[in-house]
């Protein structure tokens, strides 16, 4: 016969096997977890009064249970049976909570909290789901450019260590890209790491191009579910080199001018506006039917005026895309004649042209001595004041640095021409004989006295100007004295005299004495009347 203790051990055995009895009212919950957190599952079962022990369990796929960890009521230790994937990351609270460190995914199970009574088993499930964050999607083996109307890689977005697995979308400047047949193509794959059971996602874009994607961005996002529902990372922005074929061809003439003169190098530089650019090209040059081959730049140098015309460029494989601009040289010619050093006589007449021949209007100036004259010098009959330094400059006004000039050092050539002039002193004492010379090269003047007579001051010069000068002598002549003079230079040589009286000094000299005598005499009279005055004063006085 059978004890009751040992009735009852049988049948709590039996209850902790085959029970499955639900608290009323309780239904599956759900516990989420991140992975790697710890995951917490209350009892979710009011504890009765008779409890002998709790116990949690979960549930293989097959529905058979696996014990890991028994609280006893009485004695409040906690056993955590031998279950190697929960060593150590298990606890179980005085109320029937169990945790679980370190979430993992082989942690998705049905977990069961066991109440037992000694005639009743209570449960409580708790389904447990555990998420993992994916890393940051990024745009991996990206092409290194992209070209127009053909359907290419784009490059793979790829985001690792998702659990569940997520899913990948294409940007293109913020929205949605969606498969295109033949311009669109997205190739999705993911793939489990068997260890950690954590999925990498894997997203390829093969994408036509156009002009229209030149500096667009391109982005990718990864959408996952996480404890606290749906989520959405996206990646760092990808901008694509888009090559595109040329479909208009420029050229350029440099270094930019508003006008080209002889003389200076030009070059030109053709341009395609495809991209990569083109590196050759074929340029035309005026009167040359074949195009000559080269970079995309070709040099003129030291160009003369016969260089204006039209030059052309064009593509090599492609010669009817041409362009083509038109260069005009400017050019400036001056002709002055007679130029250099010229030579002539006194009265001659000497005609002066300043012949200019330039690509547009030319403005003529004329200097003399670097003073600038109001007009063209015109020379009927020359005059000393004539020579100098003529200087004919003319210039484009539109063209930096167009500048001609020639200049004409002008000689004016004269014998000597001598006039003489005489001045008498006021006191008539002395005369000034003066020579008035005119010629050039500059004439020596020579003073000759012929007769007696003191020089007071001889050969006293003024300043030679414009082909004249003069040179004076003061003289007190004692007789008729005749004075020479003689002017010389290269061409020849001149005299010419004055013949001075010194009857006209004496005159002076006697009509003075006789001034003198008038004077004292006058005095003494004077002096007379007035004693004779005073004498007769005195006596009627007395």
């Amino acid at each position: 016969m059978e004890s009751k203790g040992a009735s009852s051990c049988r049948l709590l055995f039996c209850l902790l096997i085959s029970a499955t009895v639900l608290r009323p009212g309780l239904g599956w919950y759900t516990v989420n977890s991140a992975y790697g957190d710890t995951i917490i599952m209350p009892c979710r079962l009011d504890v009765p009064q008779n409890l002998m022990f709790g116990k949690w369990k979960y549930e293989k796929p097959d529905g058979s249970p696996v014990f890991i960890a028994f609280r006893s009521s009485t004695k409040k230790s906690v056993q955590y049976d031998d279950v190697p994937e929960y060593k150590d990351r298990l606890s179980l609270s005085e109320n029937y909570t169990l945790s679980i460190s370190n979430a993992r995914i082989s942690d998705e199970k049905r977990f069961v909290c066991m109440l037992v009574t000694e005639d009743n088993v209570f449960e409580a499930p708790t389904i447990v789901k555990v998420f993992k964050q994916p890393s940051k999607p990024e745009i991996v083996r990206k092409a290194l450019f992209l070209e127009t109307e053909q359907l290419k890689k784009l490059g793979d977005c790829i985001s690792e260590d998702s659990y569940p697995d997520g899913n990948i979308t294409w940007y293109r400047n913020g929205k949605v890209l969606h498969p295109l047949e033949g311009a669109v193509v997205i190739i999705f794959k993911k793939e489990m790491d068997p260890v950690t059971q954590l999925y990498t996602m894997t997203s390829t874009l093969e994408y036509k191009t156009t002009k229209a994607d030149i500096q667009m961005p391109f982005t990718c996002s990864v959408t996952y579910y996480g404890p606290s529902g749906q989520k959405t990372v996206h990646s760092e922005q990808a901008v694509f080199d888009i090559y595109y074929p040329t479909e208009q061809v420029t050229i350029q003439v440099l270094p930019p001018k508003t006008a080209i003169k002889e003389g200076d190098n030009v070059t030109l530089k053709c341009l395609g506006n495809g991209n990569p650019p083109p590196e050759e090209f074929l340029f035309y040059l005026p009167g040359q039917p074949e195009g000559i081959r080269s970079s995309n730049t070709y040099t003129l140098t030291d160009v003369r005026r016969n260089a204006t015309g039209d030059y052309k460029c064009s593509l090599i494989d492609k010669k009817s895309m041409i362009a083509s601009t038109a260069i005009t040289v400017h050019y400036l010619d001056l002709s002055l004649n007679p130029s250099g050093e010229v030579t002539r006589q006194i009265g001659d007449a000497l005609p002066v042209s300043c012949t200019i021949s330039a690509s547009r209007n030319a403005t003529v100036v004329w200097m003399k001595d670097n003073i600038r004259l109001r007009s063209s010098p015109s020379f009927s009959s020359l005059h000393y004041q004539d020579a100098g330094n003529y200087v004919c400059e003319t210039a484009l006004q539109e063209v930096e640095g167009l500048k001609k000039r020639e200049s004409l050092t002008l000689i004016v050539e004269g014998k000597p021409q001598i006039k003489m002039t005489k001045k008498t002193d006021p006191s008539g004492l002395s005369k000034t004989i003066i020579c008035h010379v005119e010629g050039f090269p500059k004439p020596a003047i020579q003073w000759t006295i012929t007769g007696s007579g003191s020089v007071i001051n001889q050969t006293e010069e003024s300043p030679y100007i414009n082909g004249r000068y003069y040179s004076k002598i003061i003289i007190s002549p004692e007789e008729n004295v005749t004075l020479t003079c003689t002017a010389e230079n290269q061409l020849e040589r001149t005299v010419n005299s004055l013949n001075v009286s010194a009857n006209e000094n004496r005159e002076k000299v006697n009509d003075q004495a006789k001034l003198i005598v008038g004077i004292v005499v006058g005095l003494l009279l004077a002096a007379l009347v007035a004693g004779v005055v005073y004498w007769l004063y005195m006596k009627k006085s007395k």
